[in-house]
């Protein structure tokens, strides 16, 4: 099964922004950041755009800005918009309803799942975008003078 890159992805293009403010930045600039294709940052930048954490201008000086301080924004809320409120952990499946093994662990499993999703979102809610922009800056200035 292939990695969900969106989170990462929205909290780069996120973070970016932050450290970017008042500038607005174009797809293809973030994209150069991410080492990712201009339309996949569009689909996750169109999605925190749903969710009114960015704006975007359309034209030749368009491009995408924050829509919300960066200190409101926590991991927990681009985690809830890329992934959804309720998105399983553990990637739970169907089993067979007549296996009484199956029954049994896949039960046990959704209490788990539900366990960690609590515990993710926790660990989320302690960070903020402007949080990290101010230590990728810090990152960036002590990697500048090594």
């Amino acid at each position: 099964m292939a990695t969900n890159t969106q989170f990462a992805l929205g909290v780069h293009m996120l973070t970016l922004l932050a450290g970017s403010a008042p500038a607005i930045l174009s797809s293809e600039e973030m994209a150069g950041s991410a080492s990712s294709n201009p339309v996949h940052v569009r689909r996750v930048l169109g999605t925190l755009r749903t969710a009114g954490l960015v704006t975007s201008r359309s034209g030749a000086r368009g491009g995408w800005s924050l829509n919300r301080d960066p200190a409101d924004i926590t991991l927990a809320d681009v985690w809830r918009v890329v992934h959804g409120p309720d998105q399983e952990v553990l990637g739970l499946r169907e089993v067979n309803p007549d296996c009484p093994v199956g029954r049994s662990v896949q039960g046990l499993l959704t209490d788990i799942d539900k366990r960690a999703q609590r515990a993710i979102a926790a660990e989320l809610e302690a960070t903020t975008i402007a949080e990290l922009q101010g230590r990728a800056k810090a990152g960036a200035d002590l990697r500048a003078l090594a």
